[in-house]
């Protein structure tokens, strides 16, 4: 089987295209790959916690690589961490990197540049895929997911903490990616087909930084103390 690295970002399309990958049969997914801020401990650009993000890769039964960020990093720094990664796993046989990208050519282009500079290439099974289906699949498989992260000049700010499902997808403006493919909106995903287990959270307060309108996430406490490995799925 081909080795791969999956860059995990916690939330809908990074699920979505790992689940596709595991569906193959063909890839062995050694980790998965993260940034996170250094100073907040949450996920780039989502803003999820560490303690979520180390129940998804527990529910998920995968190794987590943690790169940690300092607070807006320059391109530099990034790529030159994200190299030292590439390579540490490139000389563990890993040949690959999967992505949860649709459409974003430069974005592409910019990954599989940087991923041939350590002689690796990129996988991306969602794309080119209708982003509409796309959604809908994601939701029709059985995935959860909320809303963390919204641009409140492409979205109400109430869809803040939503689900993902019909109701939501109803409110989307016409000119809004189903998939908030153009950073419109970023979601937390907390159960799905390849979950053992529902990562258990609670909602808190809505919050504004930057540009961006998040939902904080919570840890939620167990019932009857259990450790969260230990409330499987039926």
């Amino acid at each position: 089987m081909e080795r791969v690295l999956m860059s995990w970002s916690g939330g809908k399309d990074s699920s979505l295209a790992l689940h596709e990958i595991l569906g193959e049969g063909k890839y062995e997914v050694v980790a998965l790959l993260t940034t996170l801020s250094d100073t907040y401990r949450r996920i780039s650009h989502h803003g999820v916690r560490e303690e979520l993000l180390d129940e998804q890769a527990r529910s998920l039964g995968l190794p987590l690589e943690k790169m940690f960020l300092p607070e807006s990093p320059s391109n530099t720094v990034y790529e030159a961490q994200m190299r030292d990664v590439l390579t540490r796993y490139k000389a563990r046989g890993v040949g690959a990197v999967v992505f949860g990208d649709i459409f974003l050519e430069d974005l592409r282009r910019w990954r599989e540049e940087k991923l041939a500079l350590v002689d690796m290439k990129g996988i991306f099974p969602l794309w080119g895929e209708n982003t509409a289906a796309l959604v809908r699949r994601f939701i029709n498989l059985g995935f959860k997911a909320k809303l963390v992260c919204i641009d409140p000049d492409k979205l109400e700010v109430d869809l803040a903490g939503c689900e993902i499902d019909d109701e939501m997808l109803a409110r989307l403006p016409s000119d809004v990616d189903p998939c908030g493919e153009n950073g419109e909106y970023h979601s937390f995903v907390y159960d799905g087909p390849i979950f053992s287990f529902c990562v258990r959270h609670e909602l808190a307060q809505v919050e504004q930084h930057g540009r961006n309108i998040f939902r904080e996430v919570l840890p939620a406490a167990n019932p009857a103390g259990l450790a969260p490995s230990a409330v499987v799925k039926p």
